[in-house]
């Protein structure tokens, strides 16, 4: 019920991290992968290892702050493999901690234009294929961090807030195209942005943190047959940082 045979998925912010894991992961499942980022290098090592797999995979230089290089990205995809099932917005900058107060506006602004404002629009751009076709499967990947705020953590808190919200909303004007929409909340993960922005050697010195295979296992559910009745959910994936553990 997990195979991905026949589909398309385009992941975003699928050079390191969580998005490196969930293209694999569909990638082995079966899936044509088209994976984005901003480094051509590592891009061409993900593409190169879901081919080693038996699957077709293309990588695509952008941007998701700029909004041409968004539309390039989603006429670049679909010319490749016809029409993308499957769309995982991932691509996110995430900041040291900086008070409101110290907050410059500009990176303020490109937080949110990655981290929020570029998913809108790529799905945007996605959606009159996958109502056409009455099929979708759309994946947010927002945070523990988008279920209430937290001292210098203000743009990336917005921002994965508004995922969930986006999520919701977009959930409830697909349905009956037949389009499922949904997202996940990771606790921490040992990903490369987590050890840069909280100065960390990652799970050697923080066993509760996450490998993001894990969280790439409940995006492989999420995009398959199996998650058929699951629609405008946040799922929790908090593993050891999870706050009923204290």
């Amino acid at each position: 019920m997990t195979s991905l045979e026949g589909k398309t998925a385009l992941v975003t912010g699928a050079s390191k991290g969580i998005g490196k894991a969930i293209a694999l992961a569909f990638g082995e499942a079966g899936a044509n992968v088209v994976a984005t980022a901003r480094t051509q290098s590592e891009i061409d090592e993900v593409t190169k290892a879901i081919t080693s797999q038996g699957s077709q995979a293309l990588g695509v230089i952008a941007d998701l702050g700029v909004e041409s290089d968004i539309y390039e990205l989603a006429y670049t995809a679909t010319q490749a493999f016809g029409a993308i099932d499957i769309l995982v917005n991932n691509a996110a900058i995430i900041h040291p901690r900086i008070a409101v107060a110290d907050f410059d506006p500009d990176l303020w602004r490109d937080v949110l234009n990655v981290n929020l404002t570029g998913a809108f629009l790529i799905t945007q751009k996605l959606l009159p294929a996958m109502i056409d076709r009455g099929y979708g499967k759309i994946i947010n990947i927002s945070s523990i961090g988008g279920r209430k705020g937290g001292a210098g953590r203000g743009a990336y808190r917005v921002t994965k807030a508004g995922l969930i919200s986006l999520t919701e909303t977009l959930a409830a004007e697909l349905y009956e195209f037949g389009i499922n929409v949904n997202a996940i909340c990771p606790g921490g993960t040992d990903t490369e942005g987590f050890r840069e922005a909280f100065n960390t050697k990652g799970r050697s010195e923080n066993p509760k943190l996450m490998d993001p295979a894990e969280i790439a296992e409940v995006a492989l559910f999420l995009a398959s047959d199996a998650s058929s009745s699951i629609t405008g959910t946040a799922i929790d994936s908090f593993g050891g940082s999870n706050p009923l553990f204290g």
